[in-house]
């Protein structure tokens, strides 16, 4: 599941200690995570998509075309 931190929180993962980052990140659906999301620490999310390389490719002439 996708999840981010709350608004105003700050949640730690548990093996490592390093932090959620606020973008979110894809975690295991186990004990911890599944007991932050009914706490209200991390709330589900969607990933971000990064469109810069779709948009990149899409302006990109294929060679022979060039008028």
């Amino acid at each position: 599941m996708f999840v981010k931190p709350a608004p105003g929180r700050t949640v730690r993962w548990p093996a490592s200690l390093r932090l959620l980052s606020e973008q979110g990140a894809e975690v295991p659906s186990t004990a911890f995570w599944l007991r932050a999301l009914a706490c209200g620490d991390v709330q589900k999310a969607s990933p971000v998509v990064q469109a810069t390389a779709t948009a990149q490719s899409a302006t990109i002439e294929p060679k022979g075309t060039a008028a």
